[in-house]
């Protein structure tokens, strides 16, 4: 009896358990594990901060049974003064891909060596800094209104040229960032967290719950890459190469596109040419809110002689995302960016 095969069926079994019962799963004390390494970082311009005490907090591929998923950067307020953001990050151990979560905390720890941008250009955090009760943005690095926001300072040693055009999203393994925690690091690791806010699991779970986000279906191009506060979907910038179209299904499953007959296009009206917006009889098209239900997409009509205005729209790049082998995930018991101006990897 091959009992190795049992066993690896059996933890299979207990993953997509885990994940199906729990939306957020990672972000719920299991730490996940893959066989597949997850796409390039996106890249994308960073949304101007919101307000006053917001803290960035970069955006990562999580995972689900449907596969990787993006998580859209976001301003986030800390749960309490003096703690910085820890982000998650993907690590090769043991022939898997495993989930490391973020965190809170009073320093910045490991986070895989990871270039997410805005100040987290692998080591440490450089996007600002506390000062008594208030915290501090360097605007070499982050994008802050300095008319409304005036606890602000330039440094720009912080900018990590190293690491320019670097998009890799994981840590080790073939291909992956050989980075290794410092000793200060590693002492920063046992100090005390705090697992995300309740405002970024909700994040969370609205970035699992939206189609659109999915690495299989946006290439690895998020059309939401970024957003000024969690839910603020008309604030959301679209990363480099993501398809011109934004969410255009209810029911919490939007999509990036339609496709009529195998084309590409934001909405497509008759004879299979794209269109921004069609009209029949000179009526508006409807417009339909699904999925975060903050931002407004145009109902596609189609007609056989279409008296329609177009609007032209640029033609997407093309990004190819990074295809891997996709062996079954795994379980494992619970344990516990170089920017210039404001897009990451540019």
């Amino acid at each position: 009896m091959n009992t190795s095969g049992l066993v690896g069926k059996l933890r299979n079994f207990v993953l997509v358990s885990a994940l199906a019962l729990a939306p957020a799963a990672a972000h719920a004390g299991i730490f996940i594990s893959v066989g597949f390494a997850p796409p390039a970082l996106p890249v994308y311009t960073q949304p101007i901060c919101p307000g006053d005490g917001y803290l960035w907090t970069p955006g990562y591929w999580a995972y689900s049974p449907e596969g990787y998923y993006w998580v859209p950067g976001v301003w986030v307020e800390p749960p309490t003064v003096g703690f910085l953001w820890t982000p998650a990050y993907w690590g090769w151990e043991g022939g898997v891909y495993r989930f490391h979560d973020g965190y809170w905390g009073p320093h910045v720890g490991f986070y895989g060596g990871i270039n997410y941008g805005f100040g987290y250009g692998g080591v440490g955090f450089g996007g600002g800094r506390w000062e008594g009760g208030h915290f501090a943005y360097n605007t070499a690095v982050m994008n802050v209104n300095r008319t409304s926001i005036h606890n602000t300072y330039i440094d720009r040693t912080v900018i990590n040229n190293v690491n320019v055009g670097n998009h890799t999203s994981f840590n080790g393994g073939q291909g992956g960032i050989q980075a290794r925690p410092t000793a200060q690091e590693n002492s920063f690791s046992h100090e005390n967290h705090v697992a995300p806010t309740a405002t970024q699991q909700s994040h969370f779970q609205a970035a699992q719950s939206n189609r659109a986000n999915f690495a299989s279906a946006n290439g690895g191009h998020p059309a939401m890459a970024a957003m000024a506060r969690p839910g603020a979907t008309n604030t959301a910038v679209a990363a480099r190469g993501a398809q011109p179209a934004a969410m255009t299904r209810g029911n919490n499953q939007p999509a990036a596109m339609t496709r009529g007959n195998n084309q590409p296009a934001a909405m497509t009206r008759g004879n299979n040419q794209p269109a921004a917006m069609t009209r029949s009889n000179n009526q508006p098209a409807a417009t339909n809110r699904g999925g975060f239900g903050n931002q407004a997409a145009p109902q596609a009509r189609t007609q056989s002689h279409p008296q329609a205005q177009t609007q032209s729209r640029p033609q997407p790049q093309s990004y190819p995302a990074p295809q891997q082998s996709h062996p079954a995930p795994q379980s494992h018991p619970a344990s516990q960016p170089h920017e210039s101006g404001h897009e990451h990897g540019r």
